[in-house]
């Protein structure tokens, strides 16, 4: 089945990419997920919508990925969440909370699938998170929980 890959899977491609993979792994795996579309005719412009973000989020080279990495360390990043009386939270911080804030403090966009939490955030204070900007750059972050 072919296949336009709407964000990057590991060992099949990148987002805008045509592919051509199994029907099983289509229906199955890849379609519900949200991480490919039905190649069509009209498909075909999406790819160019779907390359113009990547590009724009894209890393450049590794002297680029080391600035980034060097931005997000020098940062620390508070999220502010509600908390019950025994100051547990409501749910729990996501990679998503972390690239929403990391976006609005920093003006980088950082893919949520690129961060790495080392343990769910369930409490309050610092916590420690990995951002992989690039094949052997990845940066240490942390992410101060604040009620």
């Amino acid at each position: 089945m072919k296949l336009i890959l709407t964000r990057e899977v590991a060992g099949l491609g990148r987002a805008g990419d045509v592919v051509n993979v199994k029907d099983g792994y289509a229906r199955n795996f890849l379609i519900p997920r949200g991480n490919a579309i039905a190649w069509s005719e009209g498909g075909e412009k999406q790819i160019d919508g779907i390359r113009r973000a990547r590009q724009s989020r894209e890393i450049r080279d590794k002297d680029h990925a080391n600035e980034i990495k060097a931005k997000l360390e020098a940062t620390t990043f508070e999220i502010k969440v509600k908390v019950g009386s025994t100051g547990r939270l409501f749910g729990s911080v996501t990679e998503k909370d972390i690239a929403l804030v990391i976006k609005s403090e920093t003006g980088i966009d950082i893919d949520r699938h690129k961060i790495k939490l080392i343990k769910h955030v369930k409490n309050l204070g610092k916590h420690p998170a990995k951002v992989s900007l690039l094949t052997g750059v990845a940066a240490n972050i942390n992410v101060n929980v604040i009620e």
